[in-house]
């Protein structure tokens, strides 16, 4: 009886692992770190079906708290991989992107009052285009750009996703005080994060910087 379970849970486990192959075995997963446990190609195939796994949406919707640190320079909006520090026009344009395995949900990079919310359309019809780093690579990119007058000036904070996407949520209204590391909202299944900020403005980040929101600086202030 002994023989015929060990065989048993063998085949169990062996077939497992070939309904799952090339993905991980649920036997293994809860073992893996989040790259692993979820790899991209599996990722990318549960949004083009439109059906995502109940395990990794939790992870994916995961909201840890945030210590902001001592001081008063601007802090990250959200956590990712800097990209771009590109300079237009006299602003510098922070472009952070984001994982699978991101928490997705952005903050405030300073204290102030949000001045507005703005939606941004997906065919350049408000007067941008490619040539903005965080826009290249999107052919119908849907935003939300939440503008903050601080003290110091103004900044402002974009929320970019796909027009596949399409999923953004942003907790503040214009009028609002907002402190520094405060939430602001969050991108469902997003890649991308815009600050603009003056490019007069020190910025003590650099282009291959991993960032977390509400921690990071953007300024050693």
């Amino acid at each position: 009886m002994l023989s015929i379970l060990i065989i048993a849970v063998c085949l169990v486990v062996l077939l497992l692992w070939a309904w799952h192959f090339p993905h991980p075995s649920p036997l293994i997963r809860p073992f893996l770190p989040p790259r692993r446990r979820w790899p991209e190609a599996q990722v990318r195939h549960w949004l083009e079906n439109g059906r995502v796994a109940s395990g990794f949406r939790r992870f994916f919707e995961r909201d840890p708290k945030r210590h902001p640190p001592p001081g008063s320079g601007l802090l990250a909006p959200a956590d990712g991989l800097v990209t771009s520090l590109d300079v237009q026009d006299g602003i510098r344009y922070v472009v952070i992107a984001l994982s699978f395995w991101d928490v997705h949900v952005q903050r405030s990079p300073c204290d102030g009052v949000v001045e507005a919310v703005e939606n941004k359309g997906d065919n350049f019809m408000d007067g941008e285009g490619r040539e903005f780093a965080f826009l290249r690579a999107k052919t119908c990119p849907v935003q939300k750009r939440v503008r903050i007058r601080s003290s110091r000036g103004t900044v402002a904070v974009r929320l970019i996703t796909s027009l596949a996407a399409r999923r953004i949520e942003v907790w503040v209204e214009a009028g609002e005080a907002v402190r520094r590391g405060q939430r602001l909202g969050r991108i469902l299944l997003g890649s991308t994060v815009v600050l603009e900020m003056p490019a007069d403005w020190p910025c003590a980040l650099r282009v291959g910087q991993r960032v977390r929101a509400g921690e990071t600086k953007v300024e050693d202030r």
